[in-house]
């Protein structure tokens, strides 16, 4: 079944299991040898569609493939999804009728932190144990929750010194205005200054912010050797066209923690975004036989119109892969068996390399890379291998305190 952004996908049954709708399926008794069922909350239609689609399209492959190897524990698999639509509030009601009416064993979903943070709360109070597949600014603690994206130590540290290396060290911060943005910009001007820069300027969008004429103009007065970016969603795309049309796309280079996470090599003019530096837990290009696989699997389904294959759908693809070696090693999808089972270090082989949870953070240790937009595409210029999340485990030790539930601003 092909995933759409704009239709609210109620069930997909996956592997052969009818369509039904989640209220009849909630009322219907769970049998211990029925389906294992996995949520999935995702954008499929606003703001954030060009992400959420191959997420999902990564998480059902994923499933797709477990069931074509026998499922798990002899069962078959089931994936209930829901369209969260870029709304907070759609988070929240769907978040409580998977964990609840739908009673799935397992959540995969989320793309903002400020989904992340709305939700997490709900699965924790119901028990139903969470995976996280998406890049952010770290500092979660919680052992109901599974980060599998990257955080700050294991990119934005590889990409400012780069940046910076190469263009000045004077720096001009832009950043969506939420947790995610605030924070980031906060490793951004860290690592800046530890490489002996300076932060000329901070500005901060809201989400729905497309015009950005009068920051542009502050930009421009205050002639920074490079601009760090840390914008996020669609509405946030016009800042680069706005930066071309104003002619400074090659008087001021760009490096970002975020661009291409909505597509934008494919859907802005090379003009627009050559040059532009980004680092990831991966990349499309990547030239590997698991990547290649992965991304030919997405597209001979899905289409050569598939939005970009981010870091986020890998990261997707990689938490399902990494909570099935958790319950074939625990024997049960029970939540604490399954936690206990993933805390002993369970690895995964994935498109973006080896992929090993840290017991102690929830985290995961994983290959960074630094890449450059060339001709609307990547082109990998370094790989980082075995990146560990350093700066959530500065502030995380869930073995010494398992009943931590805080997202920490780690202190900068």
């Amino acid at each position: 079944m092909t995933l759409s952004r704009r239709n609210f996908l109620r069930t997909t049954a996956i592997g052969g299991a009818a369509l039904a709708a989640p209220s009849l399926i909630g009322s219907m008794a769970q049998a211990a040898d029925g389906p294992i069922r996995i949520g999935s909350l995702l954008d499929l239609a606003g703001p954030l569609a060009a992400t959420g689609e191959p997420m999902a399209y990564a998480t059902e492959l994923a499933v797709e493939e477990l069931n074509n190897a026998g499922g798990l524990l002899g069962r078959e698999l089931e994936l209930v999804s829901y369209d969260t639509q870029s709304s907070i509030q759609l988070y929240s009601q769907f978040a409580q009728q998977l964990a609840v009416r739908d009673k799935v064993d397992v959540i995969h979903g989320g793309i903002t932190s400020a989904s992340r943070e709305a939700i997490r709360p709900i699965f924790d109070r119901f028990r139903t144990l969470y995976f996280y597949n998406t890049l952010y600014e770290g500092g979660v603690c919680d052992r109901n929750t599974f980060n599998t994206g990257t955080t700050p130590a294991q990119t934005v540290e590889k990409l400012v010194p780069y940046a910076m290396n190469l263009w000045g060290k004077k720096v001009y911060i832009i950043a969506a205005d939420y947790n995610y943005g605030q924070i980031t910009a906060k490793w951004m001007k860290k690592y800046v200054q530890d490489n002996g820069g300076e932060v000329l300027s901070i500005d901060f969008f809201p989400l729905d912010v497309t015009n950005f004429g009068p920051s542009i103009s502050r930009i421009q007065a205050a002639k920074p050797d490079l601009l760090l970016s840390a914008m996020v969603g669609g509405n946030h795309t016009a800042f680069y066209r706005q930066w071309a049309a104003a002619g400074l796309k090659g008087e001021i280079p760009i490096a970002s923690t975020t661009f291409g996470l909505v597509n934008e090599p494919a859907t802005l003019e090379a003009a627009e975004s050559n040059g532009v530096l980004g680092s990831y837990g991966y990349f499309e290009e990547l030239q590997t036989p698991a990547s290649l696989a992965f991304v030919k699997a997405i597209k001979d389904k899905h289409g050569a119109q598939t939005p970009y294959i981010s870091e986020l759908a890998a990261a997707s693809y990689e938490g399902v892969h990494l909570w099935a070696e958790g319950v074939k090693k625990a024997g049960t999808v029970d939540r604490i068996p399954v936690i206990e089972a993933l805390e002993t270090g369970i690895s995964f082989d994935g498109p973006s390399g080896k992929v090993v949870i840290d017991p102690k953070t929830h985290h995961v240790t994983r290959n960074a890379f630094l890449a450059e937009v060339e001709d609307k595409s990547w082109k990998v210029l370094e790989t980082f291998e075995q990146q560990a999340p350093l700066d959530t485990a500065a502030v995380c030790d869930l073995e010494a305190n398992p009943t931590d539930t805080t997202q920490y601003e780690i202190d900068i």
